[in-house]
């Protein structure tokens, strides 16, 4: 090796060893490659079994400005380098590297066809090809590829050159990987940890299932049976049920308890997030798309995902639902890096999907695919003999969060709660209740007069909601944007409100805000 060859070589150790992101490897590599040796294109292929990720830019007017750094550099060809292909390996020049693990040659590709990839370098115009292996502590990671326009570009000694520098080249990309491994389970860890303080939250508002009756036993039967296995459940029932306490309850008796819970409202998501919110998207993906972001399928993966609402998904989501329960893969929007994903779906809907699926609106093929394990949740006027203990359930834990004590319900006011029809369910109930407890002057809790009429029919009390609630949920809205989403702890949006925890989170549920937007 001559004393050029061997400078070059220190060069390239030093300049990529000084780097993680991938981008910034490359970087480094063409500019102490470049001018000792000619190429039009420089990719690096890594092995995704038996599929080639190959990150390649062309290097068609690549000049470096005085001052610039290799990560400056790259940012011009950016687009490039964050849109990686993936071939099959059989069909791409990288599997003759694999299989020799020596360096792959071809002066002429014009000639010396012999992969359909070549098609594609032969419409760019290149001619020449050097393929050389990357090897890490003798385990074969990948492929480091060379073309030119030029034919018979790379002489004996250019391959020995790059063949020289491919061990520095090896550590430095499989830094890269590594590197890129942490970021995602940072990533990921971090989706989970909030994921996780929510679900903290919504426990102190949920807590356990309450009531004894027949109707409930059956759900709760059903809980115990389908929480071991991993079946997909689809969750019915009236708005207001507790259909996402039912999928807290799988949840944590399943052997995914340890992971997180991650919930999405697909009703209180503007339908062109939806899916940038379950699969995440890509840098630049579209208008906003400030950074590369996880998706919840992601976030949720070795645990659970709660779509609730999934009646109200449009048929092209539909569509992109159905593949990831049959193939459990997904692309981020604007990628096209394939994410496998172990996570099990919990959905629930207050619609009748059969009607849905009768009259076009619900895929058939998708109704199947959710209706592995059905779970009823019966309304609150099937359940009257729960009333009571709900009652006294509620009662207590609103009293003990403004500071009252209740010993006793009144029996008329008990009465009346057995015969109303409860039309919101339980979350009625459960306002109903907070509402009495709040107005209680002394230690018995009673309706005042007019309480469940108001509840459904003075008309005044609904026209005056909407312009209260949209004010409000500015308010809301614009506290979780100054605090990224969080709604507990010191620097969360409940202190800032000067609210309880669980008062800010029922709201948040009740006016359907999608705090996820604000992280």
């Amino acid at each position: 090796m001559t004393e050029n060859n061997t400078q070059t070589i220190l060069e390239v150790a030093k300049a990529v060893g000084a780097h993680l992101e991938l981008s910034d490897v490359l970087a480094a590599l063409i500019s102490t490659l470049k001018p000792v040796v000619h190429f039009d294109l420089i990719g690096v292929g890594i092995i995704e079994g038996e599929v080639i990720r190959i990150h390649s830019i062309h290097i068609e007017g690549f000049r470096r400005r005085a001052g610039e750094s290799p990560g400056s550099l790259m940012a011009r060809f950016a687009p490039e380098l964050d849109s990686p292909q993936r071939f099959p390996l059989s069909e791409h020049p990288v599997s003759e590297t694999l299989a020799s693990r020596r360096p792959y040659v071809r002066t002429d590709l014009e000639t010396q066809r012999r992969f359909p990839h070549d098609e594609r370098c032969l419409d760019y115009g290149l001619r020449s090809y050097v393929g050389i292996p990357l090897v890490k502590q003798g385990e074969l990671i990948g492929v480091i590829e060379y073309l030119s326009k030029e034919k018979g570009s790379y002489t004996d000694e250019q391959v020995q050159l790059l063949r020289g520098v491919s061990d520095m080249v090896s550590l430095a990309v499989a830094n890269a990987l590594a590197y890129e491994e942490i970021k995602r389970l940072k990533e990921q860890l971090q989706a989970e940890n909030l994921m996780l303080q929510d679900e903290i939250v919504e426990r102190s508002s949920y807590e356990e299932i309450v009531g004894s009756s027949p109707s409930l036993q059956r759900v709760l039967a059903s809980i115990e049976k389908v929480a071991r296995t991993d079946s997909t459940v689809i969750i019915t029932g009236e708005t207001g049920t507790g259909k996402e306490l039912v999928a807290h309850a799988i949840h944590r008796r399943s052997p995914r308890a340890a992971r997180a819970l991650v919930k999405v409202n697909l009703a209180a998501l503007p339908k062109e997030l939806i899916a940038s919110e379950l699969f995440g998207h890509e840098k630049g993906a579209f208008t906003g798309a400030m950074q590369q972001r996880a998706g919840r399928f992601e976030a949720a993966d070795g645990g659970t995902l709660f779509l609730d609402e999934v009646g109200e998904l449009s048929p092209e989501m539909q569509v992109a639902l159905l593949r990831v329960l049959q193939e459990r893969e997904f692309e981020r929007v604007g990628g096209s890096r394939t994410i496998k994903t172990d996570v099990r779906v919990i959905a629930a809907t207050n619609r009748d999907l059969r009607r849905e699926v009768a009259e076009g609106r619900f895929r058939v093929d998708l109704y199947y695919r959710l209706n592995v394990f059905p779970v009823h949740v019966p309304p609150l006027r099937e359940r009257d003999e729960d009333i009571p203990v709900l009652v006294d359930y509620f009662a207590a834990r609103a009293a003990a969060q403004i500071g009252k004590r209740i010993r006793q319900i009144e029996r008329r006011s008990l009465d009346s709660m057995q015969a109303y029809s409860w039309p919101g369910n339980i979350r009625e109930l459960q306002n109903v209740i907070e509402r009495c407890v709040i107005l209680a002057e002394g230690e018995v809790l009673r309706l005042e007069p007019g309480t469940l009429v108001t509840e459904t029919q003075q008309p005044e009390i609904v026209s005056a909601a909407p312009a209260k609630s949209t004010g409000m949920k500015a308010e809301i809205e614009a506290a979780l944007r100054e605090t990224r989403g969080r709604v507990a702890g010191p620097k969360g949006a409940a202190v800032r409100l000067g609210v309880p925890v669980t008062t800010l989170a029922s709201r948040i549920r009740a006016l359907k805000i999608n705090k996820y937007q604000f992280y």
